[in-house]
């Protein structure tokens, strides 16, 4: 199985508001960047779906270390999601996105790393900055539609 790292960073331009997020895919010295935005979203949306998208830019089972400096992310993953499933996401944020993880994340070994955020992480750092360049490209974009 390939060991990649997953490093990911969501914004949210308001929370609710413009979102991005920022993923690098790490295998070796191969990167893979991803990014993407929604019109209006919450900043855990945004670091959530990140890991998502990353999750499904791998062609085959991996073992893959997330690390991010959402503790709603890593902690879901390493602790919550259990209790979760079995309660049928009641009273749980993002359900669908929870639900769409454990279906891209099945054929992987997940295990999910945080790191504090604005510490000088330099994956972290540049998984922000394309967060955030995301998300205001969307609210830039979106602008004219919303006024």
């Amino acid at each position: 199985m390939k060991k990649i790292t997953l490093f990911s960073d969501g914004s949210a331009l308001g929370n609710p508001g413009p979102g991005g997020f920022g993923t690098i895919l790490k295998f070796g010295a191969n990167e893979k960047i991803i990014v993407g935005s929604e019109a209006h979203t919450t900043n855990n949306r945004m670091e959530l779906l990140g890991v998502i998208e990353g999750l499904k830019a791998l062609n085959e089972p991996c073992m893959v270390d997330i690390i991010s400096d959402s503790s709603y992310v890593i902690k879901g993953i390493n602790e919550w999601l259990s209790a979760w499933i079995k309660r049928d996401f009641a009273k749980v944020k993002n359900p669908d996105l929870w639900r769409l993880y454990i279906e891209v994340s099945v054929t992987h070994k997940v295990n999910g790393i945080w790191v504090r955020g604005h510490n000088g992480h330099v994956e972290n750092e540049r998984c922000d900055k394309l967060a955030r360049d995301a998300a205001e490209k969307i609210k830039e974009l979106t602008r004219g539609k919303n006024e």
